[in-house]
């Protein structure tokens, strides 16, 4: 679905991704780990056009989108939940969500669409605050507005640039859980997450970023060893 090839970028003279290189197909979940500062979100805004490559390729279902603009992207099918949120506070959930349909991906014949109501299967808590202001909403709510809005955008690929931040348990597990509800669909998932314990349990498998490249991979199959490993986590997580 995905391949990164080389990738570098940076802001001004400095340099923050050096040679990264990575790929996710289709029904697959995909991880990037690191420590705070290893690179995690510029490599988010590179792959959804909001920081230039310095150098590389990012081809996405075998069409370079390495030069295309942000809004470009989300038309071939690249669907992003920012650290943050991003969301307008003034506005409601079903405003949000209303853009996410208007600015979303022509999809193909017979590809599963997203319509509000599959959002709200996913996330029954906010039929009730549908026409609140999300600035009202707490964080666990917020959370769940954004990714709604992603996924009314039809993408074929979704990123979440640390999903669990800020949030209690119960809500992040509930996002985890959201997480293989969409896989099932057939979307491809790219999760960007510093907590390593749960990206091990939602992830295929992952590429641990250190100083602004890929240190190490971890293979399908191989999280409970690469966990028990002190050695690499404590190089390339901090503990």
């Amino acid at each position: 679905m995905i391949e990164v090839e080389n990738l570098e970028a940076g802001y001004g003279e400095v340099p923050v991704l050096r040679e990264v290189s990575l790929r996710l197909a289709a029904n697959e979940t995909v991880a990037v780990i690191g420590a705070n500062g290893a690179g995690k979100s510029t490599l988010v805004g590179v792959l959804c056009g909001l920081v230039p490559a310095r150098a590389g390729r990012i081809v996405l279902g075998g069409t370079d989108v390495t030069r295309l603009a942000a809004h470009q992207r989300v038309r071939r099918g690249i669907g992003v939940v920012l650290e943050g949120r991003h969301l307008f506070g003034p506005m409601s959930a079903r405003q949000h969500f209303t853009l996410g349909t208007l600015k979303a991906r022509v999809t193909q014949e017979g590809e599963q669409r997203f319509g509000i109501d599959d959002v709200l299967a996913l996330f029954p808590f906010l039929r009730e605050r549908l026409d609140d202001p999300v600035e009202l909403m707490s964080g666990g709510e917020q959370q769940m507005v954004a990714l709604g809005r992603a996924l009314l955008l039809q993408p074929r690929l979704l990123i979440l640039d640390e999903p669990s931040t800020g949030l209690s348990p119960l809500v992040v597990k509930q996002i985890m859980g959201t997480i293989g509800a969409l896989r099932a669909r057939g979307m491809g998932i790219l999760l960007v997450e510093q907590n390593v314990a749960l990206a091990a349990e939602v992830a295929d498998r992952a590429y641990v970023l250190s100083v602004g490249r890929v240190a190490h991979e971890v293979h399908k199959g191989e999280w409970e060893r690469f966990l028990a490993d002190d050695r690499l986590v404590n190089t390339y997580l901090g503990g």
